[in-house]
């Protein structure tokens, strides 16, 4: 990466915020607000896309049958996001680590947090081998066209990691990869450990729809309640997708600005990224009220299903509000650097309050699956809530100091890094 490109994501500037206002504050919000675009936008594309293919592929089987679309929705919301969770989660202290090293101009130490997490992934992964190794006779079941669609997924998700190994060892991160080192395997345990805690906020999170789905599997009429929750759930993942490179604007701009012992500038970057993402947000919210009752047609011809979709679609816009708040403040928790905060918040908000909600109004209740949706709006709404005052109550100077001793505590030199 460039030095100027690297001054564009993420230098800090010295001065402190103005929040009297006149043009000085607002140059200082159009500089912020460019800043946070450039970062937003490549991990926006990189993220609808890859999901665009699971999407791709559930409306491909939603025509085909509607038991192939409730088939490939259990699989792809249990089966899937039960592992990718956990490694997903597990790679996210790279994002803590690498962030606060790049704003304190540690860039060699970037490649080598890089390894450690590798070698932390390398091991989750060996231990989930035999899920994927048994379950192959279950993918058979689903017949040869779900087969296809399922290579097709894979092909793509592999051309991306291919990508990605080009990029860092193709000579584009000069500054941050120095080539394989055995300092990578020096103080791996406080990385496993903000990686478990990684790991646990994640997981949660992500296991909490899959859960709902498979709750919605109990419903009288199956089939529909399946293929309807998992569309809806689908849709309001897209639009995630969306918004989680605002998660990717947040965490790149505290933990560059925490590394570089600027306090002030990173709850700025807070407040401008939260503004610009709960205004999509609302954009959102407006297109799902008009276009509610379409959106079902994307995915399957089915009139029960299509009204099923429909019946959701006033609950969908709400997560699509959420979604557009919730990201950002988990970004500045990852960021930061305290992911075991967020972990417990997910825990009693998801499990505690959601789950539990959406089991009483959909089958006590009898609402079916708006009542599952309701509980589950019920703990975003919590998680939402509680963030926002954790990220209002923050210490930013505090942070500073615990980012600047995590740091120097694992930092080794160049030297000291060829030696190893």
């Amino acid at each position: 990466m460039d030095n100027g490109l690297e001054e564009r994501l993420v230098a800090a500037e010295e001065e402190e915020v103005d929040q009297s206002g006149g043009p000085r504050l607002r140059r200082r919000i159009w500089n912020e607000f460019k800043i946070i675009w450039r970062i937003t936008f490549p991990s926006m594309v990189a993220r609808m896309t890859s999901f665009g293919i699971i999407l791709a592929t559930q409306s491909f089987l939603g025509h085909v049958s509607e038991i192939d679309l409730a088939t490939f929705a259990l699989v792809q919301s249990i089966f899937l996001r039960f592992v990718n969770g956990i490694l997903l989660g597990m790679s996210s202290a790279t994002e803590t680590l690498c962030g606060q090293a790049y704003g304190a101009k540690q860039y060699h130490m970037m490649g080598i947090y890089l390894q450690r997490s590798w070698i932390v992934d390398l091991v989750t992964a060996t231990i989930f081998v035999p899920i994927f190794v048994f379950a192959s006779p279950i993918l058979k079941l689903l017949g040869q066209e779900e087969s296809i669609a399922e290579a097709a997924m894979n092909i793509g998700a592999w051309l991306m990691v291919i990508g990605e190994f080009v990029y860092i060892f193709g000579g584009w991160c000069p500054n941050s990869w120095k080539g394989f080192s055995k300092a990578a395997f020096v103080d791996i345990m406080p990385v496993v450990k903000l990686s478990i805690s990684s790991g646990v906020m994640l997981c949660l999170e992500l296991w909490y729809n899959s859960i709902l789905v498979l709750l919605a599997g109990y419903m009288k009429n199956a089939t529909v309640s399946i293929s309807a929750f998992s569309i809806c759930l689908n849709v309001s993942a897209f639009q995630f997708m969306f918004c989680l490179g605002f998660l990717s604007a947040s965490c790149v701009r505290v933990s560059n600005e925490l590394g570089n012992g600027n306090a002030k500038a990173a709850k700025f970057s807070v407040i401008v990224n939260l503004t610009t993402s709960t205004f999509l947000g609302i954009i959102f919210f407006i297109i799902c009220l008009l276009f509610g009752h379409e959106i079902s047609y994307l995915f399957s011809t089915n009139e029960e299903i299509a009204e099923s979709v429909s019946s959701l679609s006033v609950l969908l816009a709400f997560s699509m509000l959420l979604n557009s708040i919730q990201p950002v403040l988990s970004g500045v928790a990852i960021g930061a650097g305290f992911q075991s905060v967020v972990a417990y918040v997910n825990l009693g908000c998801y499990y505690v309050i959601g789950v539990p909600i959406g089991i009483v109004l959909g089958y006590v209740a009898d609402f079916g699956i708006k009542g599952l949706w309701v509980g589950m709006l019920g703990g975003i709404v919590m998680q939402t809530i509680i963030l926002a005052y954790i990220v209002w109550r923050t210490d930013w100077d505090d942070q500073v100091n615990k980012a600047s001793q995590r740091l120097n505590k694992w930092f080794l030199t160049s030297s000291e890094e060829s030696t190893q």
